[in-house]
């Protein structure tokens, strides 16, 4: 029973879809099918009931859905230890600053208890990379928001956090309960430098080409539209400055929180920092 196919299995036991577990392993689903099958071989027995209205485990597979994710945590330490004793447990995590986030408290403690003789290393970003520092090999992981051009990036969803406009508190729009993105058709936004992101810049500007003051952090977003009126979109679970106010914009998507790393790598802590963020951001 090799560790690989185990791990090919509880990615199918966890998203109880074959098409998002070959999604999440980066691999076709075929070959994915045909590992399960060849695992379910090798057990016995079958593992997981597949029906047209999806799938679900069998006694049998949520008996060895337990196991699996003991044996494959262990071999994670095991690496992680080695790694250690050869002087090289460490791990470099990119945030997006001028956030604060109780779920991201939450996983630096889980991944201190985890992990207490691994060095973690903070690199803080300003709006202008949402890569933190990744796709530039400055970071292992980063901790941050999407959507941005992934290419090369491996990245899985952590939570989706509803946004609305930004507004002085004295502004018409400001006694709205909600906005659309037409309502600020006619208005200057807050814009990121040129060179940041075309995925992320379009996404932050409602998908629509801009004008307005350029700012690079959370607080200058806010300044920018306390003294100038400019307006722009935000996290409505941002508490704004005083004289400021936020309206849930209807008609935009939601910002979602996520870890990406490179593509294919195997590095232990990093792969450990992914299952534990998947916990973390669960509760």
């Amino acid at each position: 029973m090799e560790l690989r196919t185990l791990r090919y299995f509880v990615a199918v036991a966890e998203e109880l879809h074959f098409g998002r577990a070959a999604s999440r392993l980066h691999m076709s689903q075929p070959p994915l099918s045909q590992a399960i099958k060849q695992l379910e071989t090798e057990v016995g027995a079958t593992l997981l009931d597949r029906s047209s209205a999806g799938v679900t485990l069998t006694p049998v597979g949520a008996a060895l859905l337990g196991e699996a994710r003991a044996l494959l945590d262990q071999a994670d330490q095991v690496r992680v230890r080695v790694a250690a004793a050869a002087g090289a447990a460490t791990i470099t995590v990119g945030i997006l600053g001028d956030s604060t986030d109780p779920d991201a408290t939450r996983l630096a403690d889980a991944y201190r208890r985890r992990h207490p003789r691994v060095e973690v290393r903070i690199r803080e970003t300003d709006l202008t990379d949402p890569t933190c520092g990744l796709r530039a090999g400055l970071v292992d992981i980063a901790l941050t928001r999407g959507p941005f051009d992934d290419t090369g990036l491996t990245v899985h969803p952590l939570r989706a956090d509803p946004v609305g406009v930004l507004l002085r508190a004295d502004d018409p729009l400001a006694r709205c309960g909600h906005l659309k993105l037409a309502d600020l058709a006619d208005r200057r936004w807050f814009l990121f430098p040129q060179g940041t992101d075309p995925t992320w810049q379009s996404y932050w500007n409602g998908g629509e080409p801009r004008e307005g003051p350029v700012v690079r952090t959370v607080q200058e977003c806010q300044q920018a539209v306390l003294w100038t009126g400019t307006v722009g979109m935000t996290l409505l679970a941002h508490q704004p400055a005083q004289g400021l106010t936020a309206v849930p914009l209807i008609d935009m998507p939601p910002s979602r929180v996520m870890a990406a790393w490179k593509e294919g790598d195997t590095n232990p802590l990093v792969r450990s920092f992914v299952q534990i963020a998947i916990t973390a951001y669960q509760h």
